[in-house]
Protein backbone atom coordinates (compact mmCIF):
# COMPACT_ATOMS: atom_id res chain seq x y z
CA UNK A 1 0.00 0.00 0.00
CA UNK A 2 1.00 3.68 -0.88
CA UNK A 3 0.25 7.12 1.21
CA UNK A 4 0.23 9.75 -1.05
CA UNK A 5 0.73 13.65 0.15
CA UNK A 6 0.32 16.77 -2.30
CA UNK A 7 1.88 20.15 -1.73
CA UNK A 8 2.89 22.90 -3.53
CA UNK A 9 -0.35 24.57 -4.28
CA UNK A 10 -0.89 28.16 -3.75
CA UNK A 11 -2.39 31.27 -5.32
CA UNK A 12 -0.48 32.59 -8.59
CA UNK A 13 -1.66 35.10 -11.43
CA UNK A 14 -2.33 33.81 -14.91
CA UNK A 15 0.46 33.23 -16.80
CA UNK A 16 2.58 31.84 -13.57
CA UNK A 17 3.91 28.44 -12.96
CA UNK A 18 3.39 26.16 -9.69
CA UNK A 19 5.21 22.88 -9.10
CA UNK A 20 2.97 20.50 -7.23
CA UNK A 21 4.61 17.27 -5.37
CA UNK A 22 3.48 13.97 -4.54
CA UNK A 23 5.23 12.17 -1.75
CA UNK A 24 4.83 9.12 -1.38
CA UNK A 25 5.11 6.64 1.10
CA UNK A 26 5.35 2.81 1.76
CA UNK A 27 6.61 0.87 -1.31
CA UNK A 28 8.69 2.58 -3.62
CA UNK A 29 6.88 5.08 -6.08
CA UNK A 30 9.19 3.01 -9.27
CA UNK A 31 6.03 0.26 -8.44
CA UNK A 32 3.23 2.68 -9.30
CA UNK A 33 1.83 4.14 -12.47
CA UNK A 34 1.20 7.53 -11.26
CA UNK A 35 -1.68 10.61 -12.25
CA UNK A 36 -2.77 13.72 -11.29
CA UNK A 37 -6.43 15.07 -11.46
CA UNK A 38 -8.26 18.17 -10.64
CA UNK A 39 -11.91 18.95 -9.41
CA UNK A 40 -13.50 22.14 -9.46
CA UNK A 41 -16.37 23.28 -7.31
CA UNK A 42 -19.80 21.49 -9.33
CA UNK A 43 -17.26 19.50 -11.93
CA UNK A 44 -16.52 16.48 -12.11
CA UNK A 45 -12.79 14.88 -11.17
CA UNK A 46 -10.51 15.48 -14.12
CA UNK A 47 -7.67 14.48 -15.99
CA UNK A 48 -4.60 16.59 -16.10
CA UNK A 49 -1.75 13.94 -16.73
CA UNK A 50 0.02 10.47 -15.98
CA UNK A 51 3.04 8.55 -16.21
CA UNK A 52 3.82 4.98 -16.49
CA UNK A 53 6.41 2.79 -14.29
CA UNK A 54 9.14 3.49 -17.65
CA UNK A 55 9.25 7.27 -17.28
CA UNK A 56 9.56 7.84 -21.08
CA UNK A 57 5.53 7.61 -21.23
CA UNK A 58 3.30 10.53 -20.23
CA UNK A 59 -0.32 11.02 -21.42
CA UNK A 60 -1.80 14.82 -20.72
CA UNK A 61 -5.38 16.16 -22.34
CA UNK A 62 -5.21 18.50 -24.77
CA UNK A 63 -6.26 21.15 -22.15
CA UNK A 64 -2.99 21.22 -20.66
CA UNK A 65 -0.54 19.49 -22.82
CA UNK A 66 2.16 21.84 -23.62
CA UNK A 67 1.56 23.64 -20.41
CA UNK A 68 2.02 20.69 -17.78
CA UNK A 69 4.48 18.66 -17.63
CA UNK A 70 4.86 15.08 -14.92
CA UNK A 71 8.30 13.90 -13.86
CA UNK A 72 8.99 11.34 -11.39
CA UNK A 73 11.89 11.43 -8.99
CA UNK A 74 12.31 7.56 -7.80
CA UNK A 75 14.81 8.27 -5.36
CA UNK A 76 12.99 10.51 -3.45
CA UNK A 77 9.45 8.92 -3.95
CA UNK A 78 8.16 11.49 -5.16
CA UNK A 79 5.88 12.78 -8.52
CA UNK A 80 5.70 16.56 -9.82
CA UNK A 81 3.52 17.91 -11.79
CA UNK A 82 5.39 21.30 -13.72
CA UNK A 83 2.54 23.69 -14.81
CA UNK A 84 3.06 26.40 -16.74
CA UNK A 85 1.23 29.47 -18.05
CA UNK A 86 -1.47 28.70 -15.82
CA UNK A 87 -5.03 30.08 -16.46
CA UNK A 88 -8.06 30.93 -14.24
CA UNK A 89 -9.70 27.89 -15.26
CA UNK A 90 -7.28 25.85 -14.27
CA UNK A 91 -8.30 26.78 -10.81
CA UNK A 92 -9.31 23.44 -9.08
CA UNK A 93 -8.31 21.27 -6.38
CA UNK A 94 -4.84 18.98 -7.72
CA UNK A 95 -5.17 15.37 -6.71
CA UNK A 96 -2.08 12.30 -7.37
CA UNK A 97 -2.96 9.07 -7.36
CA UNK A 98 -1.17 5.79 -7.97
CA UNK A 99 -1.72 2.18 -8.56
CA UNK A 100 0.15 -0.64 -8.78
CA UNK A 101 1.13 -2.95 -11.42
CA UNK A 102 3.66 -4.96 -13.51
CA UNK A 103 3.35 -3.69 -17.04
CA UNK A 104 5.26 -0.85 -17.61
CA UNK A 105 3.97 1.06 -20.20
CA UNK A 106 0.69 1.79 -19.00
CA UNK A 107 -1.04 4.36 -17.02
CA UNK A 108 -4.88 5.55 -16.86
CA UNK A 109 -6.76 8.45 -18.22
CA UNK A 110 -9.71 7.67 -15.57
CA UNK A 111 -9.79 8.35 -11.74
CA UNK A 112 -11.40 4.87 -11.26
CA UNK A 113 -8.23 3.44 -12.66
CA UNK A 114 -6.38 4.42 -9.54
CA UNK A 115 -6.43 2.61 -6.56
CA UNK A 116 -4.87 5.28 -4.04
CA UNK A 117 -5.23 8.94 -3.74
CA UNK A 118 -3.58 11.62 -2.24
CA UNK A 119 -5.54 14.48 -0.29
CA UNK A 120 -5.33 16.74 -2.49
CA UNK A 121 -3.81 20.85 -2.81
CA UNK A 122 -5.52 23.90 -3.69
CA UNK A 123 -4.31 25.78 -6.84
CA UNK A 124 -5.75 29.21 -7.69
CA UNK A 125 -5.04 31.42 -10.79
CA UNK A 126 -6.40 35.32 -10.35
CA UNK A 127 -6.78 36.58 -13.86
Amino acid sequence: QVQLVESGGGLVQAGGSLRLSCATSGRGVSSYALGWFRQAPGKEREFVGAITRSDGNTYYPDSVKGRFTISRDNAKNTVYLQMNSLKPEDTAVYYCAARELNLLLVAGTTPTWYDYWGQGTQVTVSS
